[in-house]
């Protein structure tokens, strides 16, 4: 088993359909919904967001199963912002402040920026940061200089490995900070389910399958 996306996905045309039967909530929010045309769009638009602060929904294809949230059904944020824990605690997760948020990596570059180089595509083992790189990651790197990874492969997730390696493109940080998109409920599932959060939280973006919903 190498990787755990196995769960419910939606077509396009459910997302289409579902924007259209919510544009009325999605306009009383001030948000604006922009269809992209292809996968190098999405991913530059979007990790240009992540660039400035702006914390993003990420709803793509099948969901992940088990524990934890592998970049189907993430929050993503800049793990360069030493504020970014405090962002999202208070625009979404309220969590206690010592539970640190995870990084998600390219596995190329696993071994530049961790003591260890290894596959951890399910986010379940902790390895050391490299001391002279904690400065740089301050939002994944916990209070004992560990980040919980996750290891991000072309072959297994090529539209999340697409959006990382453009914020590596537009940062020179070859990861982005990854949370389970929910607020206190379960993990999302569903795109009606993304969208309520969204509009429920302080979420800056959506990126619901090729639609980037945002905030003015």
């Amino acid at each position: 088993m190498d990787h755990a996306y196995v769960g419910p996905q939606s077509s396009p045309e459910e997302i289409r359909a579902l924007l259209d039967s919510r544009r009325a909530d999605i306009a009383s929010e001030g948000c604006e919904v922009r269809e992209l045309a292809d996968n190098a769009e999405l991913c530059r638009v979007t990790a240009q967001a992540i660039s400035e602060g702006k914390v993003i929904g990420w709803f793509q294809g099948r969901m992940e199963w088990g524990p934890r949230a592998l970049g189907n059904r993430s929050i993503l944020g800049d793990p360069r912002r030493a504020d970014m824990k405090e962002i999202l605690n208070a625009k979404i997760k309220r969590r206690e402040s010592f539970r640190p948020f995870a990084p998600s990596i390219l596995r190329e570059a696993v071994s530049e920026w961790f003591e260890q180089d290894d596959d951890v595509p399910f986010m379940m083992e902790v390895f050391q940061v490299r001391e002279a790189k904690r400065k740089l990651v301050p939002a994944t790197t916990h209070a004992d200089g560990s980040g919980r990874l996750q290891t991000v492969h072309r072959e297994t997730n090529p539209l999340y490995h697409q959006l990382i390696s453009e914020f590596f493109r537009l940062t020179s940080v070859p990861m982005v900070l990854n949370t389970s998109f929910n607020e206190n409920e379960p993990v999302v599932c569903k795109p009606q389910e993304a969208l309520d959060c969204f509009l429920r939280t302080k979420m800056d973006v959506l990126v619901l399958g090729n639609h980037f919903i945002a905030r003015k």
